[in-house]
């Protein structure tokens, strides 16, 4: 009996640093390829069109199964959505680690993507079980903390291995800390209890988007080697096009099975967040893609000095995502998301001088400022997004905001990626993309100022 207690308090302790560890694997994945992809492009003898869907379908497949994931848990149980989800992470991880071809990398990234999709929403559901009431809302902030954290050191990682190691252990290096968090799931993660699936998922919604939204990033694609006067790239944009108007009618009909359920879709305040967090999500992955293939490319840098770029930037995302959080309720959303779109706007117009500039050290004040708007905005549109709806959807509000930021953060990189191959010069290109972004910015700064309200109202 005396041991009881210490027991039941290391069992909590291993169960957040695993579940931690987890969500610190799928988060570190989307940034850890940025410095490592010219040497991955030389090797498989690829281009930057190419070489960006490394990234961009590990973005996509995730996060237009991230809400689908989220049911399937509440369905089937959070442990047992958990484990299957880290076991295909894992799988692909190896299998991607092997790659001997791009389109193996790419399948396997894809894949990966799927399982992260299971273990993101899992995770959230079984820190908030294992934690007591009174500090279940230490599990949102705890989770966003190690996102900030995964995504700001996951260049210096990949950088570094790709250098000293191989580009392929960014992959090698899930398998044993998957195992540790696999052991330790099975020794301190309550088994889940049997539910009867009560919910529908949504499988024509998800089919349709992830067609629509793979058309659009196909005809990127396209267009850098033919044109958009092509019959294949207008064919695209039409698929697209279609797809996703059938993806708005599909949705309306389908009530609460809907992959955006209608009292979602309907709420003004949540529609606001989620347009704002779409615009912003068109430059996210930008930066971190951008800078590096600069530094590579342009003044010659290794993949170890070229993750030590996006340091001003990461520094800042961090620092000021946790600020947001401590500020939220005293400044209130509107002024902290206007405050962050209006930096995001000005750090993209500093950079986009990057093809006069040239010198590193010139970048850094822009580096600074954008990841300071991106670390108040991200978790604020969060916290927002989950304040204007019925409390009993807040988990699946902030499934849909990440879906919305990560699936639509894989087309931006697309988008982005397709200006600056047109341009030729990339020095170039990445000033006309960054220049574009500082207007969506500027978009997104109007729209928070004329639509957020000042208080926060419940549909």
């Amino acid at each position: 009996m005396v041991d009881k207690k210490p027991s039941v308090k290391s069992n909590l302790y291993l169960g957040l640093g695993a579940l931690s560890l987890a969500i610190f694997l799928v988060a570190n994945d989307f940034t850890a390829f940025s410095p490592a992809l010219p040497v991955v492009e030389q090797e498989f003898q690829s281009d930057l069109t190419t070489s960006q869907w490394v990234i961009s379908a590990y973005a996509l497949v995730c996060g237009v199964l991230i809400v689908s994931g989220g049911r399937l848990a509440d369905m089937y149980g959070r442990r047992r959505t958990f484990i299957v989800g880290l076991l295909i992470f894992m799988f692909f991880s190896f299998l991607g680690g092997i790659a001997g071809s791009m389109g193996m990398l790419l399948v396997s990234r894809a894949f990966m993507g799927a399982g992260s999709a299971l273990i993101w929403p899992s995770v959230l559901g079984m820190m908030y079980s294992l934690m007591t009431p009174k500090n279940a809302g230490l599990a949102g902030g705890l989770i966003i903390t190690i996102c900030g954290i995964a995504n700001s050191v996951g260049p210096l990682v990949g950088g570094f291995l790709a250098d000293y190691i191989s580009w392929r252990w960014i992959l090698f290096i899930n398998l044993p800390l998957s195992l540790v968090v696999l052991y330790l799931c099975f020794r301190v993660i309550p088994p889940d209890s049997l539910n009867v699936p009560i919910e529908k998922l949504d499988y024509r919604g998800v089919a349709l988007l992830s067609s629509a939204l793979f058309s659009l990033l196909l005809a990127f694609d396209f267009v850098v080697d033919v044109g958009f006067k092509n019959y294949l790239v207008f064919g695209l944009f039409m698929a697209f096009f279609l797809l996703f108007c059938l993806f708005i009618l599909v949705e309306g009909r389908a009530a609460e099975g809907a992959l955006i359920p209608p009292d979602v879709a309907g709420n003004k305040s949540f529609v606001t967040a989620a347009c704002v967090a779409l615009l912003i999500a068109q430059f996210f992955y930008a930066g971190f893609f951008f800078i590096p293939q600069y530094l590579s490319k342009v003044h010659g840098a290794s993949a170890t000095i070229a993750g030590l770029g996006l340091v001003p930037l990461m520094l800042a995302f961090s620092v000021f995502g946790f600020v947001a959080g401590n500020v939220y309720k005293v400044l209130g959303a509107k002024l902290i998301v206007s405050i962050a779109t209006l930096l995001m706007a000005l750090g993209l117009y500093m950079l986009s001088h990057i093809y006069q500039d040239g010198q590193y050290i010139r970048l850094v004040p822009g580096l600074l400022i954008l990841g300071a708007g991106i670390g108040l905005f991200n978790s604020t549109i969060i916290t927002f997004a989950i304040s204007v709806v019925d409390p009993r959807r807040a988990s699946l509000a902030g499934a849909i905001i990440f879906m919305i930021q990560i699936a639509g953060g894989a087309v931006g990189l697309g988008l982005n990626t397709t200006i600056v191959a047109l341009a030729g010069d990339i020095s170039y290109g990445i000033s006309q993309a960054f220049t574009l972004n500082a207007y969506l910015a500027m978009l997104s700064f109007i729209i928070c100022v004329l639509f957020i309200g000042s208080k926060e109202e419940k549909s």
